[in-house]
C-alpha cells in the first residue's frame, strides 16, 4: 500500500514511476551505507548550517542572550562600514592575504613535490619509512608545535640562535621580531602538513597506467621527459582540485597558531581577520560586529570559490561541479 500511495504521489508531481522503484530498492539494497552517511549529514547540519540563522547578528545593533537574536534592533550594513572605514581593516586584510598566499605558493607545492620524489623511490622499506616520518608531524598539537618553536628559538642555546652563531650573527628573540613571524609559520605549516598532504598526491600517482612508463621507456623518455609528459599530467586534475579548494579558504589563515604566536610586538604583521574576529567577538562581548566581519570572511572565500572552480573549468574542464 506504501509504494501505491508513493507511485499516486510520484504521478501527480509528474515522477515517473519507475524512479520511485529504483530510489526504493537503492535504499533497501544499500540501506547500511546510507546509515553510515547520516552522523556526518548530522553533523553538518547541526553544526554547520543549523546556527546559519545566527548571521542576522551581523546586521543588528546589539545581542542579547538573554532576549535571543530576534529582538536586536536593525541597522542594516552599518556593523560592515564601520569595519571598512576602521583603522585595523587594510591591515588585518594585507597580513591575512600575504600569510595566506605565501602558504599557497611555498606550502601547496610541497606535498606535491615529495609525493613525486617518493614515487621515485624503489626501496619498499625506506619507502615506508620517510612516509611514516614525514606524516608524523601532522598528528602533533599545534600547542605542541608553538611550545618546540618557542623552545627553538630561545636566547639560551636555542638551534635557531646556535644555527645563527655558525654564520657569525648573534642571538635574537625570534618572536618579538617582525621579519621572522611569517618565515616561522609558513615553514613550520609546511614541515607539519607536507607529508599528510602528499598522501592524496600519491594516490593519484598510484592510478596512472604503468603501460604508459614502458611505452615512454620504449621510445627513449628518461625520468625527466616522463615527469613532464605522464606523471604531472596523470595527477594534475587532482593538483587543480585541492588548488580550488585552497583558494576557496584563502580568507582563513590559521587562527590558532597565529593566536599562539602572536606578541604585542609582532602585531603590525601578524594581526589577521580570525584574530580579530576573536578579540572583538569574545574578548570584548561585540557580537555583532564580529558577526558582520566573519561574514564578510565568508562571502570573499566563497566568491573566491566560484571564480577559480569557474576559470578551471572553462580552462581544462577539472572542476568541484
Amino acid at each position: 500500500m506504501e509504494l501505491i500511495r508513493r507511485e499516486r504521489a510520484a504521478d501527480r508531481a509528474g515522477v515517473p514511476k519507475g524512479r520511485i522503484t529504483f530510489l526504493k530498492r537503492e535504499l533497501v539494497r544499500n540501506k547500511y551505507l546510507y546509515l553510515m552517511l547520516v552522523p556526518v549529514l548530522a553533523y553538518y547540519l547541526i553544526f554547520h548550517y543549523g546556527p546559519m540563522y545566527g548571521l542576522m547578528m551581523a546586521f543588528q545593533k546589539s545581542y542579547s542572550p538573554v532576549k535571543g537574536i530576534f529582538a536586536g534592533t536593525w541597522v542594516g550594513f552599518d556593523n560592515f562600514t564601520t569595519f571598512f572605514n576602521s583603522y585595523y581593516f587594510w591591515r588585518l586584510l594585507r597580513n591575512t592575504l600575504i600569510l595566506s598566499l605565501y602558504s599557497i605558493v611555498l606550502g601547496f607545492p610541497a606535498p606535491i613535490i615529495l609525493a613525486l620524489l617518493l614515487h621515485e623511490v624503489r626501496g619498499k622499506a625506506f619507502k615506508r619509512t620517510v612516509q611514516t616520518v614525514s606524516y608524523l608531524p601532522h598528528f602533533i598539537s599545534v600547542v605542541v608545535i608553538v611550545g618546540m618553536l618557542s623552545t627553538f628559538s630561545s636566547l639560551d642555546g636555542g638551534l635557531f640562535n646556535v644555527i645563527r652563531s655558525l654564520f657569525g650573527y648573534g642571538p635574537i628573540m625570534f618572536f618579538t621580531e617582525q621579519n621572522m613571524f611569517r618565515p616561522m609559520y609558513i615553514l613550520s605549516n609546511i614541515w607539519q602538513g607536507a607529508g599528510w598532504a602528499s598522501i592524496i598526491f600519491l594516490a593519484a600517482l598510484a592510478n596512472i597506467d604503468s603501460q604508459l612508463y614502458e611505452a615512454a621507456k620504449i621510445d627513449g623518455a628518461g625520468r625527466w621527459k616522463q615527469l613532464l609528459h605522464i606523471t604531472l599530467p596523470g595527477i594534475m586534475p587532482t593538483m587543480i582540485i585541492m588548488l580550488i579548494l585552497r583558494l576557496g579558504a584563502v580568507m582563513n589563515a590559521d587562527f590558532q597558531k597565529i593566536l599562539l604566536m602572536q606578541t604585542a610586538s609582532t602585531y603590525e604583521v601578524s594581526d589577521v581577520i580570525s584574530t580579530f574576529v576573536y578579540r572583538s567577538g569574545v574578548l570584548e562581548a561585540n557580537y555583532t560586529y564580529s558577526t558582520a566581519i566573519g561574514l564578510f570572511n565568508g562571502v570573499v572565500n566563497f566568491t573566491l570559490l566560484v571564480i577559480a572552480n569557474a576559470i578551471s573549468r572553462k580552462a581544462n574542464s577539472s572542476s568541484l561541479w
